[in-house]
């Protein structure tokens, strides 16, 4: 069958779908609907917002449904009446098997890992926190468990040493497209022959579960490459952070965005703050002392180091507290 006449159903909310969205569409495939979440009220007037896919589909003039559940028996025979031939899933929530099972190609999903590592709803943030040297997407079959359907497809990029979240996420979303671009144009000439996971699995599994706030709390006792990429797995969001006081004052925290480490043979209590200069903020760690480049204090905007010292009298007088 032609990949352009397949009838496809896309479900998607943040920006990380959007561009797959915009190439299907650019390419002429036939994506029939466009499900996401619903607009929800935001800001301090709680007037209501539209997701990232909601802008883009109107912008592409595409049907759209908002389901408040996905079981409800409206939503069910809505998406009957789509006659789907194919289902793609990018960022969205858990579908229950009516829908999933639905479209007679089955439903496919992207995720920003190398199935089967790093299964769950952050695996961009754990691969970078775990020090890892490479990750990418892959394409699988939605089934029964969570992000254990056979894979269709993948793609590999390294990791450089200077990325974050924020970077990592830009080059896989931007990658996304091609890769379901492929596994659409495979699937519709019965070219894929999907790989059951188990085949595959070993005995080093890591998961990526959700990331709390109490997660992203920095243990200043660690060598000072664990605090590196865990502070880069979590910059520019949700942020790593530590709480930051001085003997007889009130406590704060700190948000920390962007750091290297410093090897050194070093006595100093974990936490403890060194400034030798107009521009310079280290904390010791197990092995040396990380240099922090851009920081953020409760109640304050995000600054780089030198624009904090400008303003930040005794600094060394404060400790971070792991």
């Amino acid at each position: 069958m032609n990949a352009k006449d397949l009838r496809i159903v896309f479900m998607g909310t943040p920006e990380f779908a959007v561009p797959s969205l915009r190439r299907l569409v650019a390419e002429g495939y036939h994506v029939v609907a466009v499900v996401t979440a619903p607009d929800k009220p935001a800001g301090r007037g709680q007037q209501l917002h539209k997701s990232e896919v909601k802008i883009a589909a109107e912008e592409l003039g595409l049907p759209i449904l908002q389901p408040e559940k996905l079981k409800a028996p409206e939503f069910v025979d809505a998406m009957r009446a789509l006659r789907p031939d194919l289902g793609i899933v990018i960022a969205f929530r858990m579908l229950p098997e009516v829908i999933w099972a639905m479209p007679r190609l089955g439903t496919f999903n992207l995720h920003a890992s190398l199935l089967p590592q790093y299964r769950g709803a952050a695996p961009i943030n754990w691969a970078l926190i775990n020090g890892e040297t490479e990750t990418g997407i892959t394409t699988f079959l939605l089934n029964h468990e969570i992000d254990r359907g056979a894979i269709l497809g993948q793609k590999r990029v390294p990791i450089a040493p200077e990325d974050n979240v924020g970077t990592l996420y830009d080059r896989l979303m931007n990658l996304g497209p091609e890769l379901v671009s492929e596994t659409v144009e495979r699937l519709a000439a019965g070219k894929i022959q999907p790989l059951e996971q188990a085949r595959i699995e070993t005995n080093d599994l890591k998961p990526a579960p959700k990331i709390f706030k109490e997660d992203c709390r920095i243990d200043w006792s660690w060598n000072g490459e664990r605090i590196v990429d865990f502070i880069r797995g979590l910059s520019p969001y949700p942020a790593a952070w530590s709480p930051m006081y001085r003997k007889n004052a009130e406590a704060t925290t700190a948000k920390i965005f962007k750091v290297r480490f410093e090897p050194a043979s070093t006595e100093a209590v974990p936490g403890t703050i060194r400034s030798n200069a107009p521009d310079e903020l280290a904390v010791a760690c197990a092995d040396g002392w990380i240099k922090v480049a851009e920081i953020q204090l409760a109640g304050k905007r995000r600054l780089s180091v030198h624009d904090l010292l400008l303003g930040f009298r005794e600094i060394e007088t404060y400790r971070f507290h792991d």
